[in-house]
C-alpha cells in the first residue's frame, strides 16, 4: 500500500511539473513564433505619422485604411503641401506629401537627406457651381476668370450670372501646379501673378484644403475654383480646357494619363509640363517625401508601406478614387527610389 501511495504522488508531481513546463513552452512559442512568422513573410507591423498635400488624401487613406489589418498605422493629416514640407524639414512626421517636389534649396535644410517618390497622379479640375452652363474654357477664358477679369458666365456663352472665384487660403501643392499652368499659357498671369504655393489672388475667397474648397463651391451659385478631380462631386461639374494643340478636354483619367504620358521625369522622378500638348492639360504628380538616412527602427516599416503603396493592387484603385494608376516604369523607378532609404 505505502508502494502505491508513493508512486501515485510521484506521478503526480511529474504531471504537475510537466503541465508547467509545457504552459512555459506554448506562451514562449506564442510569443516568439508570431515574430518569427512575421519575419518569414516579411511584414512589418509599426506606426507612421504623416502630413502633407490633400490632393492625394482620398486615396492614400484608402491604403492606409487597407493596411492597418496588416499591423502598419498610418496617420495621415491632410495640411497642404505647404505644412507638411515644413513638418518634414522640422523632422516632427516620419514622412511628408507635397504635389510640388522638392528643390535643391529646400532639400539643403534637411540634415537626413530626402528622398523623392512619386506615388500617384491625377488632374485638377477647374470646378463650377452652375447647373444651367456647359463650360468649354479657353486659355485666355481661363486665366481671365482667375485675373478678376471675367466676372459674369454671359462672357463664358451661359445665362448672365456673376462669377465667384473660390482659391486655396493655405500652401498647397494642387495651387503651384494650377498657376504653373496659368503662368504658362497667359504672359499676364506670369508677370503679375506667378506660380507658387502660395499667391496673391488678384480676386476671390479662400478655402484651406482641397475638400474646403469643395466644399465652399457646392455652397456659392456661381462659385468657380480648382480641385483635384476626386473632389468634384454632388452640384459641381468640371470645365472643359483647352490644351496646347487647341482642343478643349474634359478631365477625366483617360484625357489625364494622355497628358502625364508627356512628362519625363528625370532620373530625379521630379519632371513635369505645364501645358501639355494632348490630353486633358492640368495634370500633376503627386510625391511621398522620405528621409534618406535617420529612419531607425521605422525603416523596415516605411518600406513595407511604400512598396504596398506602389504595389499592383494599390494603384488598381486609383481610378475608382478619382486618381491615375502611375505608368509602369515610374512604378519601377519609384520602387527603386523608395528601396534606398536608409536607418
Amino acid at each position: 500500500m505505502q508502494v502505491n501511495r508513493s508512486l501515485d504522488l510521484m506521478r503526480r508531481r511529474f504531471l504537475n511539473r510537466s503541465s508547467t513546463a509545457l504552459i512555459g513552452v506554448v506562451a514562449a512559442c506564442s510569443l516568439t513564433a508570431c515574430s518569427s512568422s512575421d519575419q518569414e513573410t516579411g511584414k512589418q507591423q509599426g506606426r507612421l505619422s504623416a502630413a502633407g498635400a490633400s490632393f492625394p488624401a482620398a486615396i492614400y487613406q484608402r491604403w492606409f485604411q487597407d493596411l492597418a489589418p496588416q499591423g502598419i498605422q498610418v496617420n495621415y493629416q491632410s495640411v497642404g503641401s505647404g505644412a507638411g514640407v515644413r513638418q518634414f524639414t522640422a523632422g516632427t512626421i516620419d514622412f511628408g506629401a507635397s504635389d510640388k517636389p522638392m528643390q535643391a534649396e529646400a532639400i539643403a535644410k534637411v540634415s537626413r537627406g530626402v528622398v523623392q517618390v512619386p506615388m500617384t497622379a491625377g488632374a485638377i479640375a477647374v470646378a463650377y457651381h452652375n447647373p444651367d452652363c456647359e463650360l468649354k474654357l479657353t486659355q485666355e477664358q481661363l486665366a481671365g476668370i482667375f485675373l478678376g477679369n471675367i466676372r459674369d458666365y454671359s462672357a463664358l456663352g451661359c445665362q448672365a450670372k456673376a462669377i465667384k472665384v473660390v482659391h486655396r487660403s493655405d500652401g498647397s501643392g494642387t495651387t503651384y501646379n494650377f498657376t504653373k499652368h496659368l503662368s504658362a499659357i497667359s504672359p499676364k498671369w506670369s508677370s503679375d501673378v506667378g506660380a507658387n504655393k502660395s499667391v496673391q489672388w488678384p480676386t476671390g475667397v479662400g478655402a484651406k484644403g482641397n475638400e474646403g474648397v469643395a466644399a465652399q463651391l457646392t455652397q456659392i451659385d456661381g462659385g468657380i475654383g480648382y480641385v483635384e478631380l476626386a473632389y468634384v462631386k454632388g452640384d459641381l461639374q468640371a470645365a472643359a480646357i483647352q490644351n496646347g494643340s487647341g482642343q478643349k478636354v474634359v478631365p477625366t483619367n483617360a484625357t489625364a494619363s494622355r497628358a502625364l504620358g508627356s512628362i519625363d521625369l528625370g532620373p530625379d522622378l521630379i519632371g513635369s509640363n505645364a501645358n501639355p500638348m494632348h490630353g486633358y492639360p492640368i495634370v500633376t504628380f503627386s510625391w511621398v517625401l522620405a528621409y534618406a538616412n535617420g529612419n531607425g527602427s521605422n525603416t523596415a516599416v516605411l518600406k513595407s508601406t511604400f512598396d504596398y503603396m506602389l504595389s499592383e493592387e494599390s494603384q488598381a484603385k486609383a481610378p475608382e478614387l478619382g486618381y491615375i494608376s502611375l505608368p509602369p516604369e515610374v512604378i519601377v523607378q519609384a520602387k527603386a527610389a523608395a528601396n534606398t532609404i536608409k536607418e
